[in-house]
């Protein structure tokens, strides 16, 4: 005990981060977790409960734990905004070298931190958890989830067997210049291959939930899928937006420009009343579709612009640099 409170005066080395609602049953048995794991280690380390608008008794209870050990820290929500909220929050909030997310649930065990974090003293920046024998329903939620996950990893070209797997080990500074929205804080490793990090998968634990009831249902799926689509739509054209919108708005003036010279072959070669055809219409809907992708590629540009200069963020990342002056 000594040891670990001369540890709590020193600058964190790990942030575990905790997203909170509605587990008033599985506060004590986490945090007694948590630290017997976290203690034993011998890095000084901080946790992190963000409290996600919880109706129940979780916060007096996170109040209470935090009373008695200064690593435990709470960033406490006026309301609920979910999961990726909880999650960017606690991020936010992290002043560790490693950031590590872990469910609330007691389904994540604590106990394989230590094999994430030997994982990513090998040299990678991200270490994803598996959970190869999950305990959850059959059909509802494993059948369903790893239809998604092929999904994912196939569309995004990242292959993991488990995105859904809250528990992860995440170098700061492959996480810390990432926005979440949405249901996205499961593709965290995407953005952190996309970036140049090196991102790697072992299995972990996974026990059957002993309190409440999970809080996510079918409908989740439909949001990652559309989350999905934002985030590979961010990968391929957001530096230039203008390809894909300038792209389609040329493919209108072509199928624009085809219907004209048919309309007009139709005209004066076969005598065909322009009346006679739905081929008026379409040159122009085609024409003004074209028109409209063009300047919605170029107010997309200008935005695009905007933003990278307004944050003083640049279209580039740079790992390291060598014989270089620091200004």
């Amino acid at each position: 005990m000594a040891k670990a409170k001369n540890l709590a005066n020193t600058a964190p080395e790990l942030s575990v981060i905790v997203p909170i609602f509605n587990e008033e049953e599985s506060i004590k048995p986490l945090c007694e977790r948590l630290l017997s794991v976290l203690d034993e280690m011998g890095k000084a380390f901080e946790v992190i409960f963000v409290n996600d608008g919880s109706s129940d008794n979780s916060m007096p209870l996170l109040r209470e734990a935090a009373s008695g050990r200064d690593e435990l820290k709470i960033v406490n929500f006026r309301r609920n905004y979910g999961q990726t909220a909880a999650t960017m929050a606690g991020i936010d909030h992290a002043s560790g070298e490693v950031i590590i997310p872990i469910d609330a649930d007691l389904q994540n065990d604590p106990a394989d931190i230590p094999r994430l974090l030997e994982k990513l003293e090998e040299g990678f920046d991200v270490v994803s958890g598996w959970r190869k024998e999950r305990q959850d329903a059959a059909i509802r939620r494993n059948f369903v989830s790893r239809l998604a996950n092929r999904l994912i990893s196939k569309i995004s070209g990242v292959h993991l067997h488990d995105y859904g797997c809250t528990l992860k080990a995440y170098k700061k500074d492959v996480v810390k210049g990432i926005r979440l929205y949405g249901e996205m804080h499961r593709f965290i490793p995407i953005y952190a291959t996309w970036m140049g990090a090196k991102v790697c998968e072992i299995p972990v634990q996974h026990h059957a939930r002993q309190f409440g009831q999970s809080k996510y249902g079918l409908e989740r799926i439909a949001k990652v899928l559309l989350d999905l689509m934002v985030v590979k739509f961010l990968d391929r054209h957001m530096v230039k937006p203008i390809y894909v919108f300038g792209g389609i708005g040329l493919a209108s003036f072509c199928a624009s420009f085809l219907s004209a010279i048919w309309m007009f072959w139709l005209k004066f070669f076969d005598n065909t009343s322009m009346i006679q055809t739905p081929l008026p219409l379409v040159v122009t809907m085609t024409f003004l579709v074209g028109v409209m992708c063009i300047l919605l590629g170029l107010l997309a540009e200008m935005i695009v612009r905007t933003y990278f200069e307004s944050q003083g963020r640049s279209p580039y990342l740079v790992r390291e640099t060598v014989n270089m002056e620091q200004e």
